[in-house]
């Protein structure tokens, strides 16, 4: 924001008087402006993620629908500006329970439970916890460390991580990613949170697809002509027919969105090297051929000055590579056909599973496709297998790592887990749960509506079909005990969790089943 630029109205944020000069502009920007790089933008202008979500005189409010004509004169906080005790018992308890992995929404949720204790709400209520959820979204943890870290807030004690944490997360993320206890108030490492104040601003035009440059965020949108994405009310089936033959076992799978909450993001100084968009955690595999970095490179050295790079929500869903969708038929002794999207290497994963498929890849217009994306075509093997045999049994991923799993007849979900030594159990525990939701919501409620002409039609964070927290069972983990080197876990717990909910269904052809 310009300083000698006359101002029109004053905000209150943490404790402080901010003049802003722009009436148009929505409180996330007013907040990411001034500095305020707790506050996430996971969906702007959406509203349905939850990262930006503050108190706006003490009750919790998604900044990035709030124009910020709408709070003149009154008190913004954010988690920075929260008691610095309750922030400091807000850390310990994340950190304790694995409520935070690459902390991009619980500065939000934070937020969201301050308003809940200034209501009385009792620690010991999860439901009133979960209920609170309802306006968030988080992809990492599969919210049960979440509101465990609301029942454990009031004892609260400081946690000191192992050494071997970091080597844990990276382990499972598959990509470094911090495990400071503060990651939990947003101190992850970003790579949007770091750039500099006056960067240039670059997104994606909503009709050419060039890149507009522009001072700031919010006039290079402008410029760009983005509109809010929206969700379809359309039906959409599954995008490739089965294969003909006689098969024991038949699986059809949809489109599927990553879903990661931090969009891509990267900045890069002229002649510099870009800041990576896996500055923190590995998104699943979703960011590992991510353009923002080559892209700030390139604009940052045309224009002589630092350029951010920014994908909207809609960015990611229309460019971001996607789990490849395939049908499948398998007979009693596991020979069949695999018929997937064209993908560059799914092919291998899936017979080093199912050595005994021939697998044919077909066009199917869409969106980009990646054997990155997080057990791709391996899991949807895995699960096949498991039910010609009936049961899940002891499932092992490409990484490694063993993992069985069952479901009980009141939904919850029961994992053991062997991963070499476990190096950090709080981390290895909070991925395992994050990782069993993540496969429930695959076989269960996760889609993507795309047309028949490759066209998106779900543009929202919350039109994928991610499980919310009043919808997710109890998940417990076991973790076996294991001398062994360590080895990702959390992709044997995804692919065991699948498993066992798809057996759970009768192992019915199309995913997701509802």
């Amino acid at each position: 924001m310009a300083i000698d630029a006359p101002r029109s109205l004053e905000i209150i944020v943490d404790g402080e008087v901010v003049a802003v000069d722009d009436e148009t502009a929505t409180l996330l920007d007013v907040l990411r402006a001034v500095g305020k790089t707790s506050v996430k933008d996971g969906c702007s202008p959406q509203g349905q993620c939850g990262c930006c979500t503050v108190l706006v005189d003490g009750q919790p409010r998604v900044s990035c629908v709030t124009p910020v004509r709408r709070v003149r004169g009154r008190e913004i906080t954010t988690v920075d500006g929260i008691d610095a005790a309750d922030v400091d018992r807000w850390i310990d308890a994340f950190a304790g329970t694995g409520g935070s992995q690459c902390g991009f929404c619980t500065p939000g949720i934070i937020c969201r439970f301050e308003g809940l204790r200034s209501k009385g709400a009792s620690h010991d209520d999860r439901d009133a916890a979960a209920d609170s959820l309802l306006a968030h979204m988080c992809r990492c943890t599969g919210w049960q460390p979440i509101v465990d870290a609301w029942v454990a807030f009031p004892t609260a004690t400081g946690v000191v991580r192992s050494e071997t944490a970091s080597e844990r997360a990276e382990l499972e993320g598959g990509s470094a990613q911090s495990t400071n206890p503060d990651v939990a108030i947003g101190r992850g490492g970003f790579a949007d949170d770091s750039a500099p104040a006056d960067a240039l601003v670059a997104v994606l035009d909503a009709v050419t697809g060039e890149w507009v440059v522009a001072p700031t965020r919010a006039e290079a949108l402008r410029l760009a002509g983005k509109v809010q994405g929206r969700r379809t009310t359309a039906e959409f089936s599954p995008p490739i027919e089965m294969p003909e033959g006689d098969w024991v076992r038949t699986l059809r799978t949809s489109w599927t969105e990553p879903g990661y909450l931090e969009t891509d993001a990267a900045w890069c100084a002229p002649g510099g090297e870009p800041i990576s968009p896996l500055e923190n955690g590995g998104a699943f595999g979703g960011k590992v051929d991510s353009e923002v970095g080559v892209v700030a490179r390139r604009l940052a050295d045309e224009h002589g000055r630092p350029v951010r790079v920014l994908f909207s929500r809609e960015d990611v869903a229309c460019r971001g590579p996607k789990r490849p969708p395939l049908a499948a038929g398998v007979r009693a002794d596991g020979s069949g056909i695999v018929r997937v999207a064209r993908t560059a290497g799914i092919a291998d994963v899936i017979t080093a599973v199912g050595p005994g498929v021939e697998v044919e890849e077909v066009k199917v217009a869409g969106p980009p496709t990646s054997a990155a994306i997080r057990g791709a075509g391996w899991l949807e093997m895995a699960v096949l297998l498991a039910g010609l045999r009936g049961h899940v049994g002891w499932i092992t991923s490409p990484g490694g790592g063993s993992a069985t799993a069952s479901v009980s007849e009141d939904g919850s979900i029961d994992v053991r887990v062997r991963c070499g030594l476990p190096l950090d159990e709080t981390i290895l525990r909070s991925y395992c749960i994050g990782a069993a939701h993540m496969g429930l919501g695959l076989v269960t409620s996760e889609s993507l509506g795309v047309d028949t002409n490759g066209v998106i039609h779900d543009l929202t964070v919350r039109s994928f079909g991610i499980l919310r927290a009043v919808d997710t069972p109890s998940i417990t983990v076991t973790i076996e005990p294991d001398d062994g080197p360590p080895v990702n876990g959390s992709d044997a717990v995804m692919a065991a969790v699948a498993a066992a909910a798809w057996l759970a269904r009768g192992c019915a052809q199309d995913w997701p089943t509802g």
